[in-house]
């Protein structure tokens, strides 16, 4: 495996001083307005910068992390996020970049679950037939509140929302927040927390579609080489719902253990869930399982420009989606066109459909007992 180097450690000699006396670094937190919404409010865009180059520009409408960038092997700096160059384009043109996901990201069958012998429907909008990412308007569609902004050591933004009893049929009032941090390091932390007024099911993540090589690049980011500490995954039905079981990824095309290239088993037509995924679009049991602390969920690393995502959670699964439904349509940032394979997604998480399924681990908060999710995606370069 190529040695990683930290981004923390491309210092000056003035800062390496600086740090040799135990002073630390400070990342910065700036905000500024990035365009108005129908109803009269502003959105904001809020960016977190560190003094290695690793930058993160966060919009309040979707909670959604629209640029993350840093530099390649070469000191070269590029966006590694498919999305919208400006906040109007998430609002119209809806399509999950960067966006934080819930109250139930990823797929429920038909809709539905039940809770305590009582039955709740959901929106359906995954082709009529399932309810996805929250369903009609998620958490992916509010405008959410800067709750504090702040420059340290780690450059912090806490926003809120607060969800009510009942919202796209969901039970409980739950008021939520997503805490972004930025450290010297390259660590971009996500934490969702939430708390409930009556049981509900919550399971949130953030929805970034990385290209190591830079949005837009030519070659797309099927030649990254992908790693998942995974014995198992979820295989799905013809809707993309998982059947229950756990099955073991061994010699196939889903065994990442040892790191393989996304693009060698992305068409193999031989395997039925590759062609119900059109791709890859399928759950992967970690197997760290449930934790209190992020743990390595996956790693991703372009060879070309040496730049690497480490993915860690505290969820036991993770979602890996090869941007399968980019299909031309939509016209992303420097007016590049967005195709399948122009991005991949890593998405930590419970397991799809979860409510549905007894014999995953449980997506049920309470009251008194509150939600909490905590992800990082860090940032470095294999030399």
């Amino acid at each position: 495996m190529p040695r990683l180097v930290n981004l923390s450690l491309k210092l000056s000699g003035a800062m390496a001083l600086a740090l040799s006396g135990g002073a630390a670094l400070a990342a910065e937190a700036s905000r500024a307005p990035a365009g108005s919404l129908a109803d009269g409010g502003t959105i904001e865009a809020v960016t977190l910068s560190n003094g290695n180059g690793v930058s993160a520009k966060i919009l309040t409408y979707g909670a959604t992390l629209q640029s993350l960038s840093g530099p390649d092997r070469n000191g070269q700096q590029a966006d590694v996020l498919l999305g919208y160059d400006d906040a109007k384009s998430y609002v119209d043109f809806p399509n999950y970049f960067g966006v934080t996901v819930g109250r139930y990201a990823n797929r429920i069958a038909a809709g539905k679950f039940s809770l305590d012998g009582k039955a709740y429907q959901l929106p359906v909008n995954d082709n009529g037939v399932n309810s996805l990412h929250g369903g009609g308007k998620g958490f992916d569609k509010q405008n959410w509140k800067i709750v504090s902004l702040k420059s340290g050591p780690a450059a912090t933004l806490v926003l809120g929302l607060t969800s009510p009893d009942g919202d796209a049929g969901y039970p409980g009032k739950l008021d939520v927040t997503v805490t972004y941090t930025l450290d010297e390091a390259g660590n971009l932390g996500i934490a969702f927390d939430a708390k409930t007024d009556k049981p509900t099911i919550i399971n949130m993540t953030n929805h970034a579609i990385f290209n190591l090589a830079g949005e837009g690049s030519p070659d797309g980011a099927l030649g990254h080489k992908l790693t998942i500490p995974a014995k198992a995954y979820t295989p799905v039905d013809a809707n993309l719902i998982p059947t229950g079981e756990l099955k073991p990824v061994e010699g196939g095309v889903f065994d990442f253990r040892a790191g393989r290239r996304v693009a060698d088993g992305i068409r193999d037509g031989r395997d039925q869930q590759i062609v119900y995924g059109r791709g890859y679009d399928h759950n992967f049991a970690l197997d760290k399982g449930l934790t209190k602390t992020p743990e390595l969920a996956a790693r991703l690393e372009d060879p070309v420009s040496g730049r690497v995502l480490e993915v860690l959670t505290t969820e036991p699964g993770v979602q890996f989606y090869t941007g399968n439904f980019l299909n031309g349509a939509l016209i992303g940032k420097n007016r590049h066109i967005y195709r399948m394979g122009d991005g991949i997604a890593l998405e930590p998480q419970k397991f799809p459909d979860a409510p549905n399924k007894p014999g995953f681990v449980s997506a049920r908060v309470d009251p008194g007992k509150p939600y909490h999710h905590a992800m990082i995606y860090r940032l470095s370069v294999a030399r």
